[in-house]
């Protein structure tokens, strides 16, 4: 009896540190599982800002730049805000409105690296036979981009999966010079894959736009809702057209060197409330 007495007491505290290290473990994995799945804030220029909401708020309308913004509710039922922030955004404190009322976040500046290239003579500076076409393209470019649907509303967020495989050959935000000659900072990421590689819709949307452009080549435009949109170009082949539904995954086309392209990769844009922003805020963290 008295040795049974003996091991209970050498037990009793070892059984409550186990329950305590249970207990811990348990509350670990439920904050774990209690943490919303949303993009990667990032409050610098090409960059997002996710900010949450007043659940009291019954369907609020929130702009930012007179622009209607990516509005989402997570796992939680929690409402959240996802804005686009320009690459032209200057820093420091900006408003952004909810149901009219005006609220402030605050941009770090960000500084992005120079890239040089030299391309065709006729890519750099185009020919007047073609300036037509390239108004014509932008225009249809900026509609495309200027998309705001309910396409997903319900949905929640979802993360992006990578639209081919490669290392990324230029990224997000180069200050870009074609043959010496400033343009604008790149809008998206180049991925170096081979001729003919697959190309995959990053998520669930709707294809708002095909062509073949004289910049960008063969190039489409896929509509992800809440004027989330991106855009993939120089492809080799097209294998979607606009109106075809898309789930993550699905193929849409093939990687080339179509339009202004020094090589076979795949130019990827996303734009969220018709700003573009950096690609990798929306991939999974394991694939960043």
């Amino acid at each position: 009896m008295k040795e049974n007495q003996k091991n209970s007491s050498v037990l009793s505290p070892l059984f409550s540190v186990l329950i305590l290290l249970f207990a811990v473990s348990f509350s670990t994995i439920n904050h774990a599982s209690d943490q919303p799945l949303l993009p990667k804030d990032s409050r610098v220029p090409g960059g997002i800002a996710v900010i949450a909401l007043d659940i009291e708020d019954q369907a609020p309308e929130v702009t930012f730049n007179s622009k209607k913004v990516w509005q989402l509710t997570d796992s939680n039922n929690e409402p959240w805000a996802v804005i686009g922030i320009p690459l032209k955004q200057k820093p420091g404190k900006v408003n952004y409105q909810v149901n009219g009322k005006q609220h402030t976040f605050t941009i770090k500046d960000k500084v992005y690296k120079e890239q040089h290239l030299t391309v065709k003579r006729k890519h750099s500076n185009p020919p007047e036979d073609q300036i037509k076409r390239i108004q014509q393209e932008s225009r249809l470019s900026k509609k495309a981009f200027s998309t705001f649907s309910n396409i997903n509303k319900d949905k929640g967020y979802q993360n992006f999966l990578l639209p081919t495989q490669g290392p990324i050959s230029s990224p997000f935000g180069l200050k870009r010079f074609f043959n010496e000659q400033a343009r604008r900072p790149h809008s998206g990421i180049d991925i170096a894959a081979p001729r003919g590689s697959n190309i995959i819709a990053p998520a669930d949307g709707e294809i708002v736009l095909t062509g073949n452009f004289f910049f960008n080549g063969n190039s489409i435009f896929i509509d992800h809702g809440q004027g989330l949109i991106t855009m993939y170009c120089h492809m080799d082949q097209l294998d979607s057209k606009e109106g075809d539904k898309v789930k993550a995954g699905d193929i849409i086309g093939k990687v080339g060197s179509t339009g202004r392209a020094t090589g076979p990769h795949l130019h990827w844009t996303v734009s969220l409330n018709n700003s573009r922003i950096e690609p990798l805020l929306f991939l999974a963290p394991l694939n960043n």
